[in-house]
């Protein structure tokens, strides 16, 4: 009973982490599209803004840290940001992040997909010990876990085939942890 609730709690906090980060990349698309691309020390923040009797078009309104701002064009920013990018340290070139945020993204990520290979190293040390193929619940676990940090790394890296690949799995994952713990008497007994 205790596990069933356990069970019940990591799935219900799975999704709300992904449905936050979710709403983060799409309701609240500029602001975290830029906060991505910023470089610590310089940029507190830069919003897109629609045109105005100012700027027939669109613009970026950029404040720095020191209190100064800037308006930018669509072009002026990225330029700006490409220029940030040739000044990266070799590690965050490396990641393919622009924050230290990054990192823990990226360490997240790779946990995830250690686990998730990891799954199949216990299995096959499962099935040489009783020298038959088995797949024991912690194959369903770490895969159930591991899929559940990939997913959230790819909803960061807004990377629809890794999470596609990652999610449709994941049901079943959940499914076989079900049956495992909650079997149904034999038919015919």
């Amino acid at each position: 009973m205790k596990r069933r609730y356990m069970v019940i709690g990591f799935i219900l906090i799975t999704l709300i982490g992904v449905g936050y980060l979710a709403w983060q990349m799409y309701l609240g698309e500029q602001s975290l599209a830029v906060a991505m691309h910023d470089t610590p020390g310089m940029v507190e923040s830069a919003w897109l803004m629609p045109p105005d009797d100012d700027n027939p078009s669109p613009y970026y309104k950029v404040t720095y840290l020191n209190g100064d701002e800037d308006v930018l064009t669509p072009q002026d920013y990225a330029n700006q940001l490409l220029r940030k990018d040739d000044s990266r340290s070799f590690t965050f070139k490396l990641l393919n992040i622009s924050t230290p945020y990054g990192i823990a993204w990226v360490v997240l990520g790779l946990l995830g997909q250690v686990l998730f290979t990891g799954r199949m190293v216990v299995q096959w040390l499962v099935s040489e010990k009783e020298q038959q193929s088995i797949v024991p619940p912690a194959f369903w676990w770490m895969s159930l876990i591991g899929a559940s940090m990939l997913i959230t790394y790819f909803i960061w890296r807004k990377d629809i085939v890794g999470f596609l690949g990652q999610g449709t799995g994941w049901l079943i994952y959940l499914r076989n942890l079900w049956m495992i713990y909650h079997p149904k008497p034999p038919k015919g007994a």
